[in-house]
This record gives C-alpha cells, structure tokens and sequence, in this order.
C-alpha cells in the first residue's frame, strides 16, 4: 500500500522520471492516484488497467548520493538515475559503485583526482573503504592477483565518447606506479608508452568523442612471483579500416594522419612531400582537420618519443611514416573513364609517381593494375579493365590494406618491446573495448560490435549471478535460483552452425544469395530476428537486453566480410625496393591459438590461405578473449557518456537511461533486487537500529539481540535471512526500517519539542506574570504618588500663604526700621565726625611737642659726648708722651734700634699708602654724598610732585585693581594652561619621533625578519633537497651493494657447481650487467651535477644570509637575529661542505685502494697548503695594519719589525716544507700509476689468455687451465722467495747494525766504570726502597690492536642487542667507546688507524641497518649513537665554538693530531639516513592504525551513525584484521617516545621525530577524509576533534608542545571544524574562508561537495553555497593538489649538544665482550 505522503516516481517523456508526492492514500481497487509535482503542480495519474502496477517508490533523502547503488532501499530504474545525477551534478562525483561494477561519468572536464598522490592514497586500502575510483578497482583487481594466486580482467566498456580509453590508461598507470619492475628497464613506462602509440594509429575525431577508439584491444600487463610488472602484451580486435578511406561530417581520419601534415615542414619530414590535411582526398572529407585544444606537431613529438622509447629505431619510424604518407598520397590518384567499363590514370600523375617513390614500386606496374583486374579460370586467364568506380574502390581497398598491415606490425612490435625474459607468473588484463552501438544505418562494423558485447553482456550476467549464490552460500541462507536474462538465443542466431556469420562465410566461397539463406534462418529464431515491413535488404536483431530493435541493412555486408584486395596489387607492393616496407607488407597475419583443421586440396588453396573472412577471424579471436576472460577474475568498468555535446558537468537523462540499459547495469541492479539486496552486518545494525530497542531487548549477543527486534519489527519472516555474520533484507525492507526509525525520532523530537515548548510556554506565563505585577505594582505606586502630591500640593498653599503673610509684614517692619536705622546713622556720624575732629587735634599737638623735646634732648646728648671724647684725648695724650719717653731713652741702643726697625720703612710706606688711599676715598665719598644730597633733593621734589599726580590717580587705580586682579588671575591660568599645552606638545612630539623611529624600525626589524624566514625556508628546501639526494644515494648504493652480492653468490654456485675451468668460462660468458653499470654512472654524474647547482645555489644562499646579517646587526633584536644568522650561516657551511667534500669513488675510480688512499692524501695535501697560503696572507694583512697603528710607538730596534721577519721565515719555510711533502706524494703517486699500469697490463694479459683458452676444445681448455694455473703459482712462489730474501738481507743488515750499537754501548759503560772508585762501589751499602703505589690517572682513552678492530665492530654494532644497552647501561655507551678508540690512534698520530676504524664503522651500521631496518628499536638506537658520535667529534676537535660549554679536563681530551671535519659530514650524512630509515619505519607501523583510529573508531559512542552501505562492504578484499582505536595510535606513541629517551636520543631530534609523526597521522586522516564521503558528516567531525584533542594532550603531558607538532594538524582541526560549522548564509561562508586557511581551496569544496547528512534533521550543503565560497576563494593563490603529501620528510638538523660526561670515567661492561680492549 501506498499512504499519504509518500513519494514516487512517475514516467516522464522529458526526464525520463519525475518525482511526485502522493496527496491521498491509495487503496486496492483505485484507479487514479492523486499526485503533487515538484514544480507545484497537481496531477492525476492513472494506473494502467492491465498491470496495475503502482508507482516506483522513493528512496528517502538520507540514502540519496551513495557510493554503492545497492546500498538503495528501492532499487528500480528511477532511484539508479537520480542517485548518479544527484552525485555527478550536485557532487561533482564522476565514479559509483553498482555492486561489482564501477559506473564512470565522463566529466569532459579535466579533474585533479589521478595524481600519485591519489594512487598513493588508494594502495593498499579495501575497495569498500574509500570513494569510487578507477585506483580502488584496480586495487582490487592487484590486491585479489596477490592473495587468490588468481589471473584478474578489468573490462572496461562504454559507448564512443565515454571515457573508456581514458579509464584504461589511468587503471594502467595505477598498476604501473604501486608495484614498480622486476629490473631497471622501466617496463612500467613502456608500458604507458604504447598508449599515445595505440591512440594516434587507432583513435580519431567522431561527432561523439575527439578521441573515440576506433578497435579494441586487451592488454595483459605481466607480473612476476613478487607481483612486480615484467612485461605486457596486447591483443587488438576489429580495426575500422573503412575510416582510412572515408569519414563522415565533422569527423576525421585517424590521428597520425594530421600529425604527420602539422609536421611536414620538418627537414627529415621533407622527403614525404606532405601537405596541409585539406589538400588530401583522405583528411578532408570530414571537413574538421582540426580538434580544438590539441596540438598536432606536438603530439607527434610524443608518439616519436614513445616509440624510440618501445625500441622503434629511427629508420623503422621514417618507413611507417613514409607509408602513411603514401597512403595519403594514394588516396589523390584519380581516374578518367574510357567508357562505361574502364579507366585509366593521367600520364605522369603526380600523386602515384609520389606513392610509387615512397613505396619503392614500379609506376606502370602500379598504374596497369589500379585499372586493370587478372580473371583466372580453369583453363586460362584473362586481364580486363574495370571501370572508373571499380578501380576507385580498389584504390580504397589497397590503402586500407596497406594501414592494416601497418597497424598490425605496429601492434607486433610493441609487443615485442614489451615482452620480457622472466617467466611470467600472473596477469591483469585490461579490455578497453566499444559498447553497443546503433545508429540509423548500421552495418557490418557494428553487427560485429553488438555480437561481442552480447558475448560480453552474458559472462557478466553469468558472474554476476555467480556472486550472488557464493555469498548466499558463505552465509548459509536458504535461496532460490534468481531468474536473469539469457541472450544466448541471440548469440546462437550469430555464431551457432549455419548462423549469420557462417551463411556469410558460406556466401563468400559460393555465389548465393544471402537474405535468401538468412530467411531460413531468421525464421528459425522468430523471437531473435525479424525481416523489417517495407525492405528486403535489411535483417532485425532484437537486443533483449534492452528491449530494442537494431536493423542491420545488408549492402555491403558481404564484400566487407571478404576485405577483398587484388592479388596482382599485392604483388606489386610484395616487389617494393625499400626493405622496410616490404618487411611490413608481406608480413603474414599470426595464427590464433585455435587449432586449425589439417584440409586437403589444390596446392594453389595455400597461396589463398590470407582470404579467410573477417567474420571468422573476428569470432575466434572473440572465443579466445572469452576463454581467457573465463579464466580470469572479472572487474567491470561501465563508461557512461552524459550528454551528445561534450558539456562538462551536465546530465541528460535520456541518454544515460540508454547506456545504463545497454551496459548492463540495471540488470545488475535486477538481479541484486530480486534476492537480498540490503546486507546489515550485526554489529552495523544494532549501532542503526538502536532506538527501535527497548532496554530489556539489548542482550549481551548482539546477534540474539537482532533477531529478537526484527521478529517484532518485520512480521513477514520471508523479508529478511539471518546469516553468519550478516543479515539480508529484501527490497524495501531498509526503507520501511529507515521509515520506523525516522518516525522514532520524529517521536522523539516531537516529545522533546513538546517539552521544550511547554517550558518554553510556561516561562513565557512566568514572565507575563510577572509583567503584569509589575505593572500593577506601578500604576498603584503612580496613583499613590499622584494622592501623595495632591497633599504635598496642599500642603504647600497653606504654607506659601503663611510665608506671603509673613513676608509681607516684614517688608513693612523693614521699612520702618530702615528708616529709622539711616537718621540713627545721620546722627551718630554727625556726632562722630566731630569726635574726631578734637582728637586729631590733640593727636597733633603731641607730635610737634614730641619732635621738640626730641631735638632739646640730642643737643644735651652731643655737648656731653663731645666733652667726654675732650677729656679722654688730653688724658690719653698725657700718657702717650710719657710712654713716648720711655722708648726714646730704649730706642738709643743700636741693636734694639735695629731689632725693632726691621722692616719698619716697609711697613711705614705701606700704611703711607693705605692712608694716601684712605684719603682719596674720603675724598670721593664727600663727593659723592655732596652730588647725593643734590640728586635727594631733586628727586624729593620730583617724588611730592608725583606723589600728588598718584594720589590723584590712586582713585583710579583702586577702582583698576579689582579689574587687574581678575585679569592676572585668568592671565596665570591661561599660563599654566599654555604651560601644561607646551608640555602635552612636546611629550606627543616626543612620544610622535619615538612611534615614527620605533615604526621604523619595527618596518626594518619585520623586513628583516621576513628575509630571514625566507632565507630559513630556502634553506629547509636546499637541506630537503640535499636529504633526498642523500637518500637517493644510498638507494642507489644499496642497489650496488645488492647486485654484488647477488654476482658474488652466482659465481659461487657456478664454482661449485661447474667446477674451476667451467667458472672461468662462466665468468666470461656470463655478461655483466653493463647497462646497470653505465646507468649507475650516469647517475652518480647526475648527483654530480646536481651537487654542483646546489654547491652554487648554497653560495648565493649563503651571501643573502650575510647581507641580511649586516641589516640585522643594527635592530632592535641584534643579537638575536645575529645568532639565528650565525646558526643559517653554519648550517649552509656544513652543507657546503657536504656538497663539494662527498663523492661516490667505488662507483667512478678504477678499483685500486692504494690509487684512493693516494688521491686523499694529495687532496689533503693541497687544502692544507692552500689553508696555510690563507693563513700567511691573514698573517701579512694583519702585520701590516698593526705595523701602520703602532708606527709612533716603535722604538728605535725595530723590534715588530724583526718579528714581522721572523714571520715571514717561517712561512717561507713551512711553504718550503710543504713543497716538499707535495713532491714527495707526487713522486708515490707516479710510483702508484706504475702500478696501477703494471696490473692493467697483467689483466689484459690474463683476458687474452683465457680468451685463448675459450678458442680451445674442452679438453685442451681444461690443461691449458690447469697450465695457465701452475704457472700463475710458480710466478707467485718466485715472487715470493725474491720478498724473502730481500728480508733475509734486511735482517742481516740490521744484526750488523745492533752488534755496532752494542759495542759502541759496553765501551761508554766501561769509561764510566773507570771513573768511580772500587772503595765507593764497595763500601756503598744497597738500601730497600719503599716504592709507593700512585692511583692511574685515566686519559679517557681505549687502546686496542690493529688486528682486532674487526673483532671490535663485530661485539659493538654487528651483534650488539640495543634493548640491553639501553636498559642496563648509560646511553650512547658504543659512542663513547668508539670515539675513545679514534682519541688513542689519534694520540698515536696513526691516521691508517683512525680512517679504518672511522670507515669500518660507518660501514658496520649500514649493515646493521640494511640487515634489522625494519626494528624500530634498533633504527632508534643507532641514529642516537650516530649522533653522540658526532656530537663527540665535534666538542672534542679543538675548535672554540665546539670547546666553549666544555670542562678544562675535556679540552685536555680534544684531539691533537687529526682534523676529523670530513668525517663528521660523512656520519651527518649518515645520520640523516638513518632518520629518513626512522620516519619510513615509524611509518610502516602507523600507517594500519590511524585510519581506523582517527576516523572509523568511534571514540565518543553513540554520536556517529551508520547509515546503509551496499555490496562493496561485503566484498572479498575486507581482511579481518583487528580493529585499531585511539588507544592504539597512543600506544604506539608513547612506545615510541619511550624507547627514543631511553636511547639517550637529543630532546631537540625526539622534537623532529614527534612533529614527523604528527604530520603522518594528520595527512593519512586529512587524505582519507577527502576521499571517504562517508566520513564527512556533522559527528565525523566531532569524533575528529575529540580524537586530536587526545594527541594535543599526549604533547603537553611530554612537555612537546613546542616541538612544531600541533600546527602539523591544522589541515585535520579546520576539516573538521569545516563539517561542524553553519554552512547556509553568506555570513557563514565568509568565516569559512577566514577560518579554513590552512585548507587549500580543492580540499574546502571536496568537504562540502563530500558532506553528507547521517540523520534526516542534517541538511545538504548547496550547490549554490559552495559556488560562493569558490567566488570567495578564487583570489587565494594555493596549491590545486587536492591530497597532502604523505610522504614528506621536513628536513632534520643535528643541534649540537655536548656531552657533561667525563670520558676518563666510563667503564666498559662485560657484558660486551670487549676485555680486548685496555684503558688509557
């Protein structure tokens, strides 16, 4: 039944199908359906009275655009179409499964989903896992040839126009880039190489594809036991000749054609004398020489490349080409008709006399026989003309002749140059072959094309019916026997006995006529073939596949079937001069693998054996790809073409319906429909249908728990089978649980909505309640305040009135008492003034009487004074007369005299002119008090005079003040506020200079900073660049390193095995692998070269790090950027010397160790001598500048100067001796190249020998060996017996030397003897000494012998376990020991020692590393003793920057003799290795986990749904492999971490390693994700950031924070913040650009073209919301890669990091092994 509601599909003539809404429930018995359109339309369907069929039913929204048809609830005609429409217009998604078949849109639009990446992505992934792609079939298809030892087939069809030869070459290219060639000779290029071959001599321009296939072809790509591509080869079927002679409106030839004429203008294309494609009959009867967007010059560049890349030589190329171009000039050979009944050619035609030349024929041979034919009868043979149309289409049948066999050798040759030695093991054939075709005319090219796909069509209804009853039968449920089409009535009426193919045959031996015998036969099969109404030269297939009549019409049927071409033009073309095409022309066609039946006849029957018809070639080749498609595999590729007009992206209904009936497609889609379409495994359907279950159903079994809820849910047992591991519903059963599911939550929601809204509701009462209060509780309050106003206002009057009464009374009383107040003043000032008057009388009187008895009393004063002053001089002059007595009676002694006149004139004239001057101021003072006086009295009466002019004005002036006051009161304000303006000025001026020099320079310190970033990410790349030409060279070394090791074993077995004489012969025959050899040659000069560009590049990296050095010493960070400059600086030194130190000799030099070890040592020899050349000019330079500054200090010896001599001595003489050492290593070197002369010639000597000996017979070669050998010992035996006796003479010579010294001792002992006397010896007692024992002071070096340096390297590295050392002893312990054994042969100056023990080390861990490479542990443990190794040679060197953090012990320990610079690049380069070995490896362990537990496991329960999925989740390929979780992936890290610290590895390489990891795990999510739309949902997202919440997490609880490893994943964060966001408004798309930019522009849209809703309440992202955001993004310049490169590596750095550890202190463990070994 049928309710209100629900949605159907109704048929449309337009859209094939047109969705509608029912608006009334059906019952059984009604005839019309009332329906809604889409457009808004009412209609009213009518049901058809026979059929009663209702309707198509709709599939619900949630399950429209999935990956897999099957996955549909309904599945039926419309549901396939809207469901492909819906993916390829909305999604812009070309690829969708349909059960086994993958269904291809052809786009017409050049998309970025084929790069290596996206191959990268696929490999190894199950086919179910990811998005629809060519890659995933081919996967498959690769994934099931290695796991079921079982050959595979990709069929690939489709109409013309659809993209099969496209789907091809990329499922061809996938195979070729993910298992690579069994040996170096590229076969995978090969073969992609024979694709533009194949397309420019089979492919042309059709009014429905520019490049249409025209033949079809089946390529099996060959594998060895590795499952590695070692060859191909290729099967072609049914090439359409009739193109070379005839093309349609706007079509064209085949393309070689047209390349051929856009190249004639080249000088070796001269000789073809071509044209441009119109001025030839064959190129331009299409009218379209030209296809828009396609070069043809260039593209035969291409097709030249790729067959000088398959083998074909150039004069092979120049042949084909010069056939082409004869056939496009045959084709302008014209006729002129004689009569009715023949014709011949003009005399000296040009285009045959050009055709004649290029082929290398007759002319008149050639021009006979174009118009005339040879009759044989049985007793005689006639030559008769033909006429004008007879020879014109004899003409047409000779060039297509020519191309077929061209085509034909073609195709022969290709495979040739992709046949390979090596046995092949398994295979992968891919057919890219045509589809059905029908137009208004068909013919026998398509009769041909429909039979084959009829035989196609029925293998793949017969496999798809196979997988059905496998997988009923896995699962063991009960099933009936499914009933799908059968075209085999069709098939038999082609290819049964006497069927159309054989009466044709039959036609062609003996003259019948072909309706007649068809008649029977058609009227044999009614239901197969009719005769049409209105014609009797037409017959008429029916194609039950599609319910469609195909008319064949017969003309020319049978002449096509022949192909016939005279004999007598064959043998023309047989007699051609040129070699190469008559090696192409008589070629014979190769023979089938069908048996041929032995026939007796006329011995002339084999001269026609090359007539055997097209039919029948056609059907055996045909039962030969069946019978190897049979045996093989089947995946299926359906080609879908959108539209007739090549517009990208656009859908037309009509057309697909077609394709999809005829490529099969719906009859899978039938066959799935009528069993079990809808599989559910347990696990999936509980996680779906959870919400159906109630909580007591839910039992531990989860499938108990299943049955249990469908037996209640699904009353119809018949609707549904429980099998194994899943369950199998019937069509319709999905949707209806889907329907009970959505109406649970609908329930939900709607209770939830009912409860959110009640409370919403009530809240609202509860606010409208309190509004209304509240307003109440306001106009109460309002009519309160108005009450409580009105008494206020009453109040008020009575108190205004009281107020006014009492005002007015007292202005009354005022008034009197004023008036009497101002007689009361009157009166009293009257009285006062009076007062006054008397009292300043009296107040003046007292004055003058006290002036005067003032001056009466200082007149008293001074007479008594003067009186006093009288008498004291009298009395005093009495007394000083008699004191002047005194001294004159004292002053007449002479001694006295003279002891008081000392001196006394002096003094006396001095106080003469004390007094002199005393006068003179006296007098200058009376003066100036005479002209004071004067000046007083002129200016007292100037002053009374202004006195009285300013008492006039102090009126005035009183009444200003007020006004002057306020005036300098605001005058003070107005200053200050000038004052504090100036102030405010100047600070904003001061803080204005200080933003402007501070911007500045924040402009220049940013400058500078972004040209040390720049210069820091040039850097990264050079270091990148660098690493990979590193890790190439160590490929490429391993390679050597391997094919050696495989020689070496084969000589051995061949020793063993054939015996000594037979092993020189094998020696000799077996040939090295030269190719290999040359190739590595040329590829250590390719790192040569490359080394050299970077060499150049690092210099000029290298001056723009000291350009911005000098800029950035003037910053405001100086010192910062100058230490992050320094630190460029050294690294692009290290670099440097990398690129100019490291060379690859074991691949260049001639062999000789000695010819090496002397090369070093004259290289080190000159840069020493270059460095001291350095040193004496630095020497100079600063002698000379300090002579110039020190010049005035020099005294008068010249001392500097004779110090500046004495240096320049010593240079001379260093030079000197350097000279001299370089001489000296000249003179070895000669000496060496003597050597190395005389061993070349030995060798040749020998090769001559044994190539003599190879000449010989077996037995003369076996003693002629054995001579050879005796004498080879006999010369070594005299060889050595002349060493021994030139030691025997040695030993002789230094005995004669030791008896001298011996003598020459006893006589010095006896002259000392004789010089002490007996008695001293005698009487001298001997007394016992006590020696003390003194502890050793340890040098922190270890001692070992020559002898046991190997024994060394094997206990340290080769058999050392890593989990021991690391647990049990201190890190980087062989490190320490290792460099302690470099500090002792250092110490001992022996340089052989140190660079065999450095060399030997180096070695043993690439051993260790090739041998364990995939321990993470052990890869781990050796990358951090490689760097503490170099750590150790560093802040051991004696260099300052290294010595700086080290203890004065430990520069005791520095190295004294050797400067060990080269080596510490070689273990740099060495470690770098090892950490890319790190990162692969780490890799390879995280890889499995992180897909399924970052994105498929389900962290948080219950958020992500499970929507339906279709046949591709129960396919072959799922492994049971153990589910990984979060869990895991942490796990993993922290085991990794653990085992890093353990090591001892540096903090700031374990950053490195970690921000590795991180960036791994976020580019495999972020990939998956783009290439999953079952990922891309609202819950995916939040899984996502819940998932990289744990791993920021994991970072801060190891304090890594800072390592760089967070920004790693902000592609993955802004993915999934892009799934969780609004994506509706424009608002919302602008914070998606803002939000996305880590994301390119690809990767946004591929989100949310992929977003795909998991429940009903998500929405779809708009098509139009999406061209928004393009718009929006279409000015951001990001990469158009749409996957991020998992393969990465950032470059890594070695920080130096010295070592606190004391060398003198380390012990050396048993358990080592190492008691060998001493301390020092």
């Amino acid at each position: 039944l049928i309710y209100f509601f629900a949605r159907v599909w109704i048929p449309d003539p337009e859209e094939v199908w047109k969705s509608a809404e029912l608006l009334k429930d059906y019952k059984p018995g009604d005839k019309v359906l009332l329906l809604h359109l889409e457009e808004g339309k009412d209609l009213e369907y009518r049901l058809d009275p026979k059929t009663k069929e209702l309707p198509h039913l709709r599939n619900p929204d949630i399950l429209v655009g999935e990956n897999d048809l099957t996955a549909l609830s309904y599945l039926h005609e419309p549901a396939v179409l809207h469901n492909l429409r819906v993916r390829f217009i909305d999604s812009k998604l070309i690829y969708t499964y349909c059960g086994i078949v993958l269904v291809a849109i052809n786009p017409y639009e050049q998309l970025p989903i084929y790069g290596e990446d996206i191959i990268n992505a696929y490999s190894g992934q199950n086919m179910g896992d990811m998005d629809p792609h060519i890659f995933a079939v081919a996967e498959e298809a690769y994934k099931q040839m290695a796991r079921d030892e079982r050959n595979q087939s990709i069929i690939v069809s489709g109409e013309s126009g659809a993209g099969k030869t496209v789907s091809a070459k990329y499922a061809m290219r996938y195979f070729a880039t993910v298992s690579g060639s069994a040996s170096e000779a590229n076969v995978e290029e090969k073969v992609l190489a024979s694709n533009p071959i194949m397309e420019s001599i089979g492919n042309a321009k059709t009014t429905r594809n520019d490049n249409s296939s025209r033949f079809g072809k089946y390529i099996e790509i060959g594998f060895d036991k590795r499952y590695r591509i070692i060859g191909a080869n290729m099967r072609t079927y049914l090439l359409e000749k009739s193109r070379v002679v005839f093309q349609a409106e706007e079509e064209r030839n085949y393309h070689i054609f047209y390349q051929l004429c856009a190249s004639a203008q080249l000088p070796e294309f001269k000789m073809l004398r071509l044209g441009n494609a119109n001025s030839f009959h064959y190129t331009k009867q299409g009218g379209s020489p030209v296809i828009e967007g396609v070069d043809d010059a260039k593209e035969m560049v291409h097709t030249r490349q790729a067959c000088t890349l398959l083998g074909i030589s150039e004069s092979y190329q120049m042949g084909i080409f010069r056939i082409l171009a004869g056939i496009l000039h045959l084709g302008n050979v014209g006729f002129t008709s004689r009569d009715s009944d023949s014709c011949t050619i003009p005399p000296k035609h040009e285009p045959l006399s050009i055709f004649c030349d290029l082929m290398g024929v007759d002319y008149e041979e050639m021009c006979h026989w174009l118009c005339h034919r040879k009759l044989a009868t049985a007793t005689e043979t006639y030559i008769k003309p033909i006429s004008k149309l007879q020879a014109t289409n004899a003409r047409d049948a000779l060039a297509k002749h020519i191309y077929a066999k061209l085509f034909n050798w073609i195709v022969d040759h290709v495979n040739q140059a992709l046949h390979s030695a090596i046995k092949q093991h398994s295979f992968i054939g891919v057919l890219d072959i045509y589809g059905f075709e029908t137009f208004e005319i068909n013919s026998f090219e398509q009769f041909c094309i429909n039979y084959a796909n009829e035989k196609l069509q029925q293998q793949f209804n017969m496999h798809v019916f196979k997988l059905e009853q496998e997988e009923y039968m896995k699962e063991q449920i009960p099933w009936t026997l499914i009933d799908f089409y059968d075209n085999q009535p069709c098939i038999n009426l082609i290819e049964s006995k006497l069927g159309i193919l054989d009466l044709l045959d039959e036609e062609c031996k003996v003259s019948m006529i072909f309706l007649g015998s068809l008649d029977g036969q058609i009227d044999a099969s009614r239901s197969e073939g009719k005769w049409p109404r209105l014609s009797n030269k037409a017959f008429i297939i029916n194609i039950l596949l599609t319910s469609k009549e195909v008319e064949y019409q017969c003309e020319g049927f049978l002449e096509k079937n022949k192909d016939t071409v005279f004999e007598e033009q064959i043998k023309v073309l047989k007699s051609s001069k040129v070699t190469i095409d008559r090696l192409i022309l008589i070629r014979r066609t190769p023979l089938t693998r069908a048996p041929a039946k032995a026939t007796k006849g006329r011995p002339g029957q084999m001269a026609k054996e090359h007539k055997k018809t097209v039919g029948h070639q056609f059907r055996n080749s045909l039962h030969l790809l069946m019978e190897t498609l049979n045996a093989t595999t089947p995946h299926y590729v359906r080609c879908i073409k959108p539209n007739d007009f090549k517009f990208p992206f656009t859908f037309d209904e009509k057309r697909a319906v077609q394709q999809l009936r005829a490529c099969g497609v719906l009859e899978t889609i039938r066959i799935s429909a009528a069993g079990f379409p809808s599989r559910w495994t347990y696990q999936e359907f509980f996680s779906r249908y959870r919400v159906l279950m109630k909580q007591k159903d839910v039992l531990g079994d989860r499938k108990q728990t299943c049955k249990n809820v469908l037996e209640k849910l699904i009353l119809d047992k018949d609707k549904y089978q429980f099998g194994k591991t899943k369950i199998f519903f019937r069509a319709g059963q999905v949707a209806y649980l889907e329907k009970l599911r959505a109406d649970k939550l609908r329930a939900a929601c709607i209770r939830i909505q009912k409860t959110i809204r009640g409370w919403l509701l009530r809240k609202k009462y509860l606010r409208m309640r309190k509004a209304a209060i509240t307003v109440q509780r306001y106009v109460r309050g309002y009519q309160a305040r108005c009450y409580a106003k009105f008494l206020r206002r009453t109040k008020a009057a009575i108190i205004i009135q009281k107020y006014w009464r009492m005002y007015v009374v007292r202005r009354r009383y005022k008034i009197k008492r004023a008036a009497t107040i101002v007689l009361q003043s009157y009166l009293r000032g009257y009285l006062a003034r009076n007062r006054y008057r008397k009292i300043l009388r009296e107040h003046k009187a007292v004055i003058i009487q006290k002036w005067v008895r003032g001056w009466l009393a200082r007149i008293h004063y001074k007479r008594s004074i003067h009186a006093i002053i009288y008498l004291q001089c009298c009395f005093r002059r009495m007394m000083a007369k008699r004191e002047l007595k005194k001294l004159k009676i004292e002053a007449r002694s002479v001694e006295r005299y003279k002891k008081l006149h000392i001196g006394m004139e002096n003094k006396i004239m001095q106080l003469q002119r004390k007094v002199d001057e005393q006068n003179k101021d006296y007098k200058c003072l009376m003066e100036k008090l005479t002209s004071l006086e004067g000046t007083y009295n002129s200016e007292t009466e100037k002053l009374r005079s202004d006195l009285e002019r300013l008492q006039l004005s102090e009126e005035e002036a009183k009444v200003a003040t007020g006004r002057v006051l306020s005036l300098q009161e605001e005058i003070a304000k107005l200053r200050k506020d000038l004052e504090q303006t100036r102030s405010e000025k100047k600070t904003i001026e001061e803080r204005a200079d200080r933003y402007k020099q501070e911007t500045e320079q924040v402009g220049i310190n940013k400058k500078l900073i972004e040209e040390t970033k720049q210069l820091e990410l040039d850097l990264n790349d050079e270091r990148l660049r660098y690493q990979n030409l590193l890790n190439e060279f160590s490929r490429l070394e391993e390679r050597y390193d391997d094919l050696k090791e495989e020689m070496t074993l084969m000589f051995i077995k061949a020793f063993m095995c054939f015996g000594l004489c037979d092993f020189w012969l094998l020696l000799t025959l077996v040939p090295l692998d030269m190719s290999l050899f040359l190739k590595l040659q040329k590829r250590v000069t390719e790192l040569e070269q490359e080394k050299q560009v970077m060499q150049d590049e690092l210099d000029r990296k290298e001056e723009q790090v000291l350009r911005s050095k000098a800029k950035v010493s003037g910053a405001i960070l100086p010192e910062k950027l100058e230490s992050e400059n320094k630190k460029l600086k050294n690294e692009l030194n290290e670099l440097r010397k990398a690129l100019s130190e490291k060379s690859a000799p074991e691949v260049t030099a001639p062999g000789a160790p000695a010819y090496r070890v002397l090369m070093e040592q004259l290289t080190s020899v000159s840069e020493e001598l270059d460095v001291r050349k350095e040193e004496v000019l630095i020497l100079r330079s600063q002698l000379v500048s300090q002579k110039e500054a020190i010049q005035p200090k020099l005294n008068e010896d010249g001392e500097l100067w004779l110090v500046y001599e004495g240096l320049k001595q010593a240079n001379r003489l260093l030079e000197s001796q350097l000279q001299s050492q370089k001489r000296s290593h000249e003179n070895e070197a000669e000496a060496l190249r003597g050597e190395i002369q005389s061993l070349k010639e030995e060798n040749n000597r020998q090769q001559q020998l044994l190539a003599q000996n190879l000449q010989l017979p077996p037995e003369a070669r076996i003693e002629a060996s054995l001579q050879h050998e005796i004498t080879r010992l006999t010369n070594e035996n005299l060889d050595l017996m002349e060493q021994l006796e030139k030691q025997d003479k040695t030993v002789r010579k230094l005995k004669k030397q030791l008896k001298v010294f011996a003598k020459k001792i006893g006589e010095l002992e006896v002259g000392q003897m004789e010089n002490i006397s007996p008695g001293q010896i005698i009487d001298e007692p001997i007394r016992p000494v006590n020696i003390p024992r003194k502890e050793k002071d340890f040098q922190g070096m270890l001692e070992y012998k020559k002898e046991d340096e190997q024994k060394l390297v094997k206990n340290l590295i080769l058999e050392l376990k890593p989990r021991g050392v690391a647990v049990n002893l201190i890190p980087g312990l062989p490190a320490y020991i290792l460099f302690m054994c470099v500090r002792h042969a250092d110490y001992l100056n022996d340089d052989q020692k140190v660079r065999s023990l450095l060399t030997s080390t180096i070695n043993s861990i690439k051993k260790v590393l090739k041998k364990r490479g995939d321990d993470f542990e052990t890869v781990s443990f050796w990358l951090s003793n490689t760097c503490r190794f170099l750590h150790c040679l560093k802040q051991y060197s004696g260099e300052e920057g290294f010595m700086k953090h080290n203890t004065s012990r430990q520069n005791e320990h520095c190295l004294t003799n050797f400067d060990l610079a080269e080596y510490r690049q070689v273990l740099s380069d060495l470690a770098i290795q090892i950490y890319q070995q790190l990162v692969r490896v780490l890799e390879n362990i995280l890889q499995p986990m992180i897909v399924s537990g970052m994105l498929e496991h389900e962290t948080i329960q219950g958020v992500s749904g499970v929507k339906p999925t279709g046949l591709r989740k129960r396919t072959s390929s799922i492994a049971d492999e153990g589910t990984y979780t979060l869990d895991s992936i942490l796990r993993q890290l922290n085991s990794f971490h653990s085992v890093m610290c353990q090591h001892g590895m540096d903090p700031e390489l374990i950053k490195q390693v970690v921000k590795q990891m991180f960036y791994i795990v976020g580019a495999i999510t972020l990939n998956n994700l783009l290439l999953r739309k079952d990922m891309c949902s609202w819950s995916k997202g939040m899984q996502i950031r819940y998932n990289v919440s744990q791993l920021e997490e994991w970072l801060r609880d190891k304090n890594l924070m800072n390592s760089g490893a967070k920004e790693t994943l902000e592609p993955l964060i802004q993915a999934a913040q892009l799934l969780q966001v609004k994506k509706k408004t424009d608002d919302d798309a602008e914070a998606i650009c803002s939000m996305c930019n880590a994301l390119t522009t690809a990767q946004i849209v591929k989100v949310l073209n992929l977003y795909t809703p998991v429940n009903e309440f998500e929405e779809r992202v708009s098509v139009s919301f999406i061209r928004t955001i393009q718009m929006r993004l279409r000015d951001r310049k990001d990469s158009p890669q749409l996957l991020m490169d998992a393969k990465h590596i950032f470059p890594v750095t070695f920080p130096f990091n010295p070592s606190s550890l004391a060398l003198e202190t380390i012990q050396i463990p048993a358990s080592l092994g190492l008691g060998f070994i001493s301390r020092v």
